[in-house]
């Protein structure tokens, strides 16, 4: 027998910890009953306007027709195998085509669980390949503040130490290296202090991970593509590895493929995640160049890490369909289209009291505060004015499926201006 909306939220409250929450929840979730298209049916009935794309993932919106069929269709083959010894179509395919998307010199591609992870695989990538190379005290990360990779413990130790989410860890994390924060606008200073560092560490250096154009869940702040060039000429000069986490700036949320076409320039490695699958299932990739690959290979025997979910054939099948999906569509021009309903949409917020800043690029639009939001008023007024929005820190902000209408992006700009004024 179902459970009423009432039975769920008191078993939730009793039983379920939340991302970042606590016991007990500072707000109470919502209970969804169902999601179609960009709109989430709660158990009441109300209908919100989805401007998350749950956690950036879901850019086709929910129960596409397309990704439903490929996932049952992909359940009634299989819906999981061991990787270890095995492989299929699904995971052949998605790799085929995540080696033809990316940037140039990514051909080797390992499937992961979820972001995180792949994060995770990437530096494990990074060290694994300077220890083949013969050079083990090359070992330390160079990042800039800001940033933000995952919640799992690498990941943190390149996460902003001081303004970021896991400040509690620090004393137990890796020591890395950390820059200042990369600025808006082109600045040779900003370049001179990169050269400085790289130039002073780059004896420990196994490589520099970054967040290419859109630093996320770190602050949603945006910066100048030009940085990622002046890292790989740098990172070329030192015999240091250079990783793009584009786990949430992937498959066109910033109105490229991949952000790090805006600098016409390849990783070494890159991360990708989130709206791989379009929000159906949880997966991602670290993407290396050959070199790195076969250095592994030939000294080590191979890359020391396997999941037991690696490679699962419905995550994968329904990677392939969400991409085939985005390449069928005008994707730019949605994604060119919400950045202008966004800008118009957001102009209002720079009247208000307590805005410091207005900024939109791509699909993603941000109110900054020069307070921390109030969790309970902010979402009780997007929910009020039928959106769903999950601000954090000083933001209000939103990164909306593709598929988004006019209306919906309109409606979506208006609920947040007036979660602002709260």
């Amino acid at each position: 027998m179902a459970l009423s909306p009432e039975q769920i939220s008191a078993i939730d409250a009793a039983h379920v910890w939340h991302p970042y929450g606590g016991f007990p929840a500072t707000t109470e979730p919502l209970v969804v009953a169902s999601a179609s298209g960009t709109r989430l049916t709660l158990a009441d009935g109300r209908e919100l306007i989805d401007g998350m794309s749950s956690w950036w993932a879901a850019v086709h919106g929910y129960r596409h027709p397309v990704l439903d069929a490929a996932l049952l269709e992909q359940s009634q083959r299989m819906s999981h195998v061991m990787f270890g010894g095995l492989t299929h179509e699904p995971a052949a395919r998605l790799a085929q085509l995540l080696v033809e998307l990316t940037p140039a010199g990514l051909e080797k591609v390992f499937l992961c669980d979820s972001g995180s992870v792949s994060v995770e695989v990437a530096v494990k990538m990074c060290l694994q390949y300077q220890r083949a190379a013969g050079r083990p005290e090359k070992r330390r990360l160079l990042t800039w503040r800001g940033g933000y990779h995952g919640d799992t413990f690498t990941p943190m130790s390149v996460c902003d130490p001081e303004g970021g989410m896991h400040s509690l860890w620090n004393d137990v994390l890796a020591d890395q290296v950390f820059v200042p924060a990369p600025p808006k606008d082109y600045e040779p200073e900003y370049v001179s202090q990169l050269e400085q560092a790289m130039a002073g560490h780059a004896g420990e250096l196994a490589a520099v991970i970054v967040e290419p154009v859109v630093q996320g869940a770190g602050g949603m702040r945006f910066h100048d593509p030009r940085y990622l060039s002046e890292l790989r000429r740098l990172c070329d000069e030192h015999d240091v590895l250079l990783v793009f986490d584009e786990i949430a700036t992937g498959f066109g949320r910033t109105g490229t493929l991949f952000a790090a076409e805006q600098a016409g320039v390849s990783p070494d490695v890159m991360c990708v995640g989130k709206a791989l699958t379009g929000g159906y299932m949880t997966l991602a990739a670290a993407l290396c160049t050959p070199v790195i690959a076969e250095t592994i290979s030939r000294e080590h025997g191979g890359l020391m890490h396997g999941p037991t979910f690696m490679g699962n054939p419905l995550a994968c099948a329904v990677a392939v369909a969400s991409i085939e999906l985005l390449l069928s569509r005008d994707w730019r021009g949605e994604v060119g289209r919400i950045a202008s309903e966004l800008a118009e949409g957001l102009a209002p917020a720079r009247e208000l009291p307590g805005v410091t800043e207005v900024r939109v690029f791509g699909a993603i639009g941000v109110i900054e505060l020069d307070h921390p939001v109030d969790m309970r008023k902010t979402t009780h007024a997007a929910v009020e004015s039928g959106v769903w929005l999950r601000p954090f820190r000083n933001l209000v902000y939103c990164m909306p499926p593709f598929i988004s209408s006019s209306d919906d992006v309109r409606r979506i700009a208006a609920a947040m201006v007036a979660a602002a004024a709260v």
